[in-house]
């Protein structure tokens, strides 16, 4: 058994196969992964790994199966070693291995159309993870943990999958409090403990699946949790110098032909340290605008919820920009995420009488957030005024220009 001692959770301790999986190459490698990318440089605290977040949300999965199998009437067994217990701990551990160099900086550069789900698929059906699940597995195997993460689990099973990966699942309550604190910023704050608290097994009518929801009492500190992501988005994950900065590295990726490896044991080979290394002998403009600070700036930057018709109309706009300055001056960011898919994916709200409704509409506050979906043009300092007045000279719904923050 290990024993880390977590500035989130406290002490996380791992069992047998756990301790194994974490000696692993695959985990190992994560330690090599920062969890936010390039946004280090903006948020100097934000050193922290892929490999501490993994750790983290295999904690908060065995907290949320106990607060599940407590309410479930046998559904789910309770014994603290059960198979289930075990399993979902498991694949929360491994969720993110298959992330490549500086986390979601460059993720669709891989040499196949894959992911990083595709490549964490991949990396547990390797000779070595095989070789650690025949030995402490004790009736696991990685195809049970593939089914959990590709949601392939059937029946009572498939809360587990709601675990790892849901609207209400472990990974996204281990980050926003983990990054929030490691970036000193207050945004990701929410109430944990009562959310854990108040999660409950619900099968849905609509289609007699078995779904993650919560009690009524949960309702707020769900919200919470919605609120909370979507200030870290604005605020962290989408921001100025950020955004830019991965546009650096995506160009230089590009420019220099490198694809991160498909093959899961050449893709271990490869992690923020080697890829640093590249890119500090490297005298692409892209590659020297981040390792010597030489970024562009921001020139224009719309509003934050755009419409269909402004979105529509800002892409029209691009191709006379980079006509007229060139596309290898210009760099275009495009934000968009949805603060929350609780309509789509059906969370239910179990009411103090029995009856269930879906988050969506048990809730006002989450029927009446928007979309995230803003435009930002970046170019070199010396263009960036004659840019910002081409931009502002086509674009009606301009937003006032913003000063270029960061450092």
């Amino acid at each position: 058994m290990l024993s880390f001692r977590d500035p989130i959770h406290g002490f996380i301790r791992t069992d047998d196969l756990e301790t194994a999986l974490v000696a692993s190459r695959p985990m190992q490698r994560l330690r090599f992964i920062r969890q936010l990318g390039w946004t280090f440089l903006i948020f100097p605290g934000a050193e922290h790994s892929r490999f501490s977040h993994t750790l983290g949300t295999m904690h908060l999965a065995g907290r949320v199966y106990d607060a599940l199998a407590a309410k479930s009437d046998g559904l789910l067994p309770k014994a603290p070693g059960c198979r289930e217990r075990r399993l979902v701990r498991v694949a929360a551990l491994l969720h993110d291995i298959g992330h490549a160099p500086y986390s979601h900086s460059a993720e669709d550069m891989f040499s196949e159309p894959i992911d990083h789900e595709e490549m964490t698929c991949r990396l547990i059906a390797t000779p070595e993870m095989q070789e650690i699940f025949d030995r402490h597995g004790d009736g696991l195997d990685p195809v049970d943990v593939r089914q959990v993460l590709l949601k392939q689990a059937e029946g009572p099973l498939r809360l587990l999958t709601d675990i790892v990966t849901s609207e209400l699942d472990v990974d996204k309550m281990d980050y926003l409090r983990r990054d929030s604190l490691y970036c000193g910023v207050e945004y990701g704050s929410y109430d944990l403990e009562r959310l854990i608290d108040t999660v409950a097994p619900i099968e849905d009518p609509e289609n007699g699946q078995w779904r993650l929801g919560v009690d009524h009492g949960g309702v707020h500190a769900l919200e919470a949790l919605v609120m909370a992501r979507y200030y870290m988005f604005t605020q962290v994950y989408f921001n100025v110098t950020g955004k830019v900065m991965e546009l650096h590295f995506s160009e230089w990726l590009r420019s220099t032909g490198i694809r991160w490896p498909a093959e899961p044991l050449e893709f271990l080979g490869h992690d923020d340290i080697s890829v640093y290394q590249t890119m500090r002998r490297s005298e692409d403009r892209h590659a020297r605008a981040i390792v010597h600070r030489e970024r562009y700036s921001l020139a224009f930057e719309t509003k934050e919820h755009l419409s269909a018709e402004e979105r529509r109309q800002f892409q029209q706009l691009l191709p006379l920009l980079q006509e007229r300055f060139g596309s290898e001056n210009l760099l275009i960011n495009h934000s968009a995420k949805d603060p929350h898919r609780l309509r789509k994916n059906r969370v239910l709200v179990r009411g103090y009488d029995g009856s269930l409704q879906p988050m969506a509409e048990a809730s006002d506050f989450i029927r009446h957030m928007s979309r995230i979906d803003s435009y930002r043009v970046y170019s070199p300092e010396e263009i960036r005024q004659e840019v910002a007045a081409e931009v502002r000279r086509h674009w009606k719904s301009w937003a006032p220009l913003r000063g270029d923050g960061g450092h």
